[in-house]
Order: structure tokens, then sequence, then C-alpha cells
């Protein structure tokens, strides 16, 4: 159980957490210095430089120092979302289309508290598609469940939101 709030709660977290750079990728005073700098040395040393001076926060207050707040924030990264720590459980909640694992998976996803039974409903029905196998991965699962809820007219606007 305590995995599963764990999961849920980290997964949750970065399916808000859409951002590229602050401020823009040019943002502040380590990005000046360490301009065109490739590798994890430099880019931990221009974050560092940006995070302690405080620079890249007052560039984007002041539209100083390379800093922008007009962009989109986005997050190119995967997902924290870490469905193989309860894939044991998820299949099995899925599989009887009821269950723990199957609610904190519906909530990562962001289905509404009245549509839930309905999401437990559609995932058991298609319980062959999403666990196709015995040795699918966990980003197997994530892209099956996606396509089952773009199937449903219901559930269809959180697969978009995933």
């Amino acid at each position: 159980m305590k995995r599963i709030l764990l999961g849920s709660l980290l997964a949750a977290a970065t399916f808000n957490a859409f951002a590229e750079a602050p401020g823009g990728p040019g943002c502040g005073w380590g990005n000046m210095l360490f301009e065109g700098q490739r590798g994890l040395p430099s880019h931990l040393v221009a974050s560092t430089t940006n995070g302690t001076s405080g620079n890249a926060t007052f560039g984007m207050t002041s539209g100083t120092n390379g800093c922008s707040t007009k962009g989109a924030l986005r997050y190119d990264g995967k997902s924290m979302l870490v469905l193989s720590s309860i894939m044991t459980e998820l299949s099995e909640d899925m599989a009887k289309g009821e269950g723990e694992a199957l609610t904190t998976y519906a909530v990562v996803l962001g289905v509404q508290p009245q549509d839930r039974a309905h999401f437990a409903a559609v995932t058991h029905q298609h319980f062959g598609e999403i666990f196709s196998s015995a040795d699918v991965t966990a980003e197997q699962v994530h892209a099956a469940t996606l396509a089952v809820l773009k199937q449903d007219a219901r559930l269809a606007q959180y697969a978009d939101k995933a």
C-alpha cells in the first residue's frame, strides 16, 4: 500500500511539472558563462550559478539576463510514473475490475471520481490488450491503457491529458 501511495504521489507531481528551463533555455549568468558547453559538469555548474546567486529569478522578474516568462513551460523527460513497482497488484486489480492499485492508477491518470468505476470496467474489459503478455513492461501497459482510453468516448479526455 505504501509503495502504491508513494508511486502515485511521485507520478502526480511529475504530471504537473511540465517545465523547460524556468525563464527560458538561455536564462541566467550560469548559462552565459558556460554558453556552448556540453555535458553534465557544465550544466550542473551553470545551474548552481543561477540558483545560488538568484540571478535567474531576478532576470525573470526584470526581463534581463536572457530570461523571459512569455513562453509556455514544458517537460520533455520521462514521467516518474513507476508502474513497475505496482505491476503485479495492478494486473490483479485490473483482472478483477477493482482494487487499490487500479484506483491509484486512475488517480495518477487524472480520472475524476465520477469516472473511476467506468475506468475500472473499461480496463477490466480490455485486460488482454493492456496486459498482452506475461512479460509486458510498464511502458507498454501505460501505452496500451492510453490507447484503450482513447477508444472510449467518456475516458478519451484522460488519455489526452496523460
